[in-house]
Order: C-alpha cells, then structure tokens, then sequence
C-alpha cells in the first residue's frame, strides 16, 4: 500500500472520529443543559468528550485536513 493512500485511510479515519465525538459531546451538552441535577459523571464525560474533540480539531488542522476536501 502506498504512503499516500495509507495518509487519505488515516485522514479519513481522523474524519470519522471528530463526526463521532462532535455527535457524542453535543448529545451529552443536551443531557446536562436539560437535566435539573446533572449527575457528576454525565458532566465529567461531557467534559471529557469536549477535551477529545478539540484536540481532534486541533489534529486535524496540524494536518491541515478539511471536510470539504472529502
């Protein structure tokens, strides 16, 4: 396999993670803005997938990746 394609599976891969962890932080930011007492736990992973997808974005930019490339 060339470098090049292995590069666009790793890229596209990349791509696939920050679509999946935007999905998983915006559904946990629903949970605790609609929850009247959030649970510690559901605002610590709200966090923790927060922290996850900025530094996906920040990957992604180092890499200089763009969506509509794809």
């Amino acid at each position: 396999m060339g470098r090049k394609k292995r590069q666009k599976e790793a890229d596209e891969a990349l791509l696939d993670a920050i679509f999946h962890v935007e999905t998983e932080w915006k559904h946990l930011q629903h949970l605790v803005e609609n929850s009247v007492e959030p649970m510690y736990e559901t605002r610590d992973r709200m966090n923790l997938a927060e922290a996850k997808y900025m530094f996906l974005l920040k990957e992604a930019k180092h890499r200089d990746i763009s969506l509509l490339r794809y």
